[in-house]
């Protein structure tokens, strides 16, 4: 049993809670968090040992693991300590406030060769897995351009200042809607190293970006088109989709279909010349918990596994996550607010 313990009890910490309570292969430790109601809730409901200091947890309840879920703006400070104390981390997303700080964090973990992880579910669903196939078996032939996606109806109206509207804590479209495409498309087609030409657009808030549109360039000298925005009240949840057009053919794709057209017959097995639609349920290996999506699970099941192997993996380490992180410092730098 890998013993796990949890910073951080609002939305994505209790949902990674409820599936690690409920893993096979885990013994929830030990919960932190610094709201009394949070934690007496928790101590009525739960067997859970609470905490409002997580150094004391940690040093008392001795886990294998910790996750991280808290805003943006602690993680350097807690991340660092957790992986000083020679524990394994799984930090949510976006890793950190500045790309400096990831990069200082990516180092220190692969110094102490502890297991280190970030929360960008995108490269577990199925869909997205497939594309990352078919491009690594060259079956599109060299890519030529891509457009990467991401809409939702986050902020669709003037309305209090919260911790989305402050760039301090995180907030603003860039950081907390487009990283998720930013990492997906470092993943896939390879890493942002330039940025041609940004515009970060605000709509309804005041102190942040509602909306990001941005030329990118990459390691692998391929050209792109980043469009995000999270105030599109005609999508009911975030959207996030990528297209990629290659000399052999094109692909269409988000979270629930995978859209694939090859120009000839010299096409990986099982499809044809011509368009080919796939489903994410066709494509989405089954979990033992299921949580919003089956993503999740997955995420937190290789988290686990690379826990019990000893063996840190490279599927959203805290070394992509920082190339993330560099790629939102880019757009910023060329921006136009």
């Amino acid at each position: 049993m890998v013993k796990v313990a949890l910073i951080g009890a609002g939305k994505m910490g209790i949902s990674h809670l409820a599936i690690l309570g409920a893993h096979p292969n885990v013994e929830v430790v030990g919960v932190s968090d610094t709201s009394k109601m949070v934690l007496d809730v928790f101590g009525k409901y739960s067997s859970f040992p609470c905490f409002t200091n997580y150094e004391e947890m940690i040093k008392v309840t001795k886990p294998d693991a910790v996750f991280v879920a808290v805003p943006t703006k602690y993680h350097a400070t807690m991340v660092r300590k957790v992986l000083e104390s020679g524990k394994h981390v799984f930090a949510e997303k976006p890793f950190c406030l500045t790309s400096e700080e990831g990069k200082e964090l990516a180092g220190l973990a692969k110094e102490k060769k502890l297991v280190n992880q970030v929360g960008y579910h995108n490269k577990f669903i199925g869909t997205f897995k497939e594309v990352k196939r078919i491009l690594d078996m060259n079956a599109l032939g060299k890519v030529v351009h891509f457009t990467g996606e991401s809409y939702g109806p986050v902020v669709i109206r003037e309305k209090a200042e919260t911790w989305r509207s402050n760039p301090e804590e995180g907030g603003g479209c860039l950081m907390d809607y487009a990283s998720h495409v930013i990492d997906l498309i470092n993943y896939l087609l390879g890493t942002i190293t330039s940025v041609k030409g940004a515009m970060l657009e605000s709509i309804y808030s005041k102190n942040v970006e509602d909306a990001v549109f941005c030329m990118l360039e990459l390691s692998t000298e391929v050209t792109g088109i980043l469009s995000v925005n999270w105030s599109d009240e005609t999508y009911r949840k975030m959207s996030t989709s990528i297209t990629i057009l290659g000399k052999k053919g094109k692909i269409i794709c988000d979270a629930n279909e995978l859209k694939v057209y090859f120009k000839s017959h010299d096409c990986p097995e099982g499809y044809t010349k011509g368009w080919n639609i796939r489903n994410v349920t066709d494509l989405t290996d089954s979990v033992d918990f299921y949580l919003r999506g089956e993503e999740y699970s997955a995420q937190i099941d290789h988290f686990i596994n690379a826990v019990q192997n000893q063996t840190p993996s490279p599927i959203n380490d805290f070394y992509s996550a920082w190339q993330t992180d560099h790629a939102i410092s880019l757009i910023k730098k060329n921006s136009i607010l």
